[in-house]
């Protein structure tokens, strides 16, 4: 009956999917929470930026073990907003209620401050914060993501590249960007989203460089599980950058899923909505 009922609360698209703001607070725990209650609090302060902000749920009963699912929002690397991820927020609190969440605002890119690195350093930030405080808040350190579009590229990115300490036991990327080289870009200059990139991540940026910013040229076999979902008719991401990841995380046996909705664009609704949820919920209750 939950199930059903997510549907309504994911109403309209995976990867656009607007909610009504809380009221916000500026928090940075000194004190140990009391572990046997839910814990929540809105815009905690990571950074100096007024964008370097999160919300953070904390379940009641929870332990040492307790693990942290991070949320990432797309918006094409320069806009969007931690509230886009708030249906998956209610999703994971509702059906998921023994894990953490936190819902992150990252720096937007503009004409004077590129996406790369400095999106991927507030994501470092964010998972350093929450390391330095994992006394107080009584988790673990154990994380997963959950990112959609250019939140989902980030997420494969920091987990694959970044993540030093191995922290990422799952990441999941829907209709996420994951490899800049694809001749399905490269060969199509015309493609309005791939000028985007190219504008967002630098002028005429070099074939090197846009490996190291591809998730695709980045993961190794010591990747974490990784859960992808694309739509067959998206135009902003080919299908490509669904599959070749797939086929690139098989050659290098780590683990993986992949679903690929033929009659979907850059995010869907209904049946297949109530798919993704499944799927995502038993992938994170495997692996993280």
């Amino acid at each position: 009956m939950k199930q059903f009922k997510l549907i309504f609360i994911l109403l309209f698209s995976v990867s656009i999917l607007i909610s009504c703001s809380s009221d916000s607070s500026d928090t940075n725990e000194t004190e140990v929470l009391n572990p046997l209650e839910a814990y929540e609090a809105l815009n905690i302060s990571y950074g100096d930026d007024s964008d370097q902000v999160f919300d953070l749920y904390l379940p009641a009963n929870r332990t040492t073990a307790t693990k942290t699912i991070i949320l990432i929002h797309g918006g094409g690397w320069t806009s969007g907003d931690k509230t886009d991820m708030n249906p998956y927020k209610t999703f994971l609190k509702d059906q998921m209620p023994n894990y953490a969440v936190v819902n992150i605002n990252y720096r937007l890119a503009d004409e004077n401050n590129q996406a790369y690195p400095m999106q991927i350093n507030d994501i470092t930030s964010v998972v350093n914060f929450l390391k330095d405080n994992k006394i107080n808040y009584t988790i673990s350190d154990d994380i997963g993501f959950v990112g959609v579009s250019a939140g989902a590229h980030l997420s494969l990115l920091w987990s694959y590249a970044f993540d030093t300490d191995n922290q990422t036991k799952m990441v999941c990327s829907v209709v996420g960007p994951t490899n800049f080289t694809d001749p399905a870009y490269l060969d199509n200059l015309n493609n309005v989203f791939f000028q985007e990139i190219i504008n967002t991540f630098g002028i005429n940026p070099t074939t090197n460089y846009l490996e190291e910013v591809s998730p695709y040229h980045n993961v190794t076999a010591e990747a974490p599980p990784t859960i992808l979902f694309y739509g067959a008719i998206d135009p902003l991401i080919p299908t490509t950058q669904g599959t070749a990841m797939r086929d690139r995380l098989e050659e290098l046996n780590v683990i993986h899923e992949f679903t690929l909705y033929p009659l979907e664009g850059h995010g869907w609704s209904g049946l297949n909505l109530l798919d993704t949820t499944i799927k995502l919920q038993l992938f994170i209750e495997t692996h993280l």
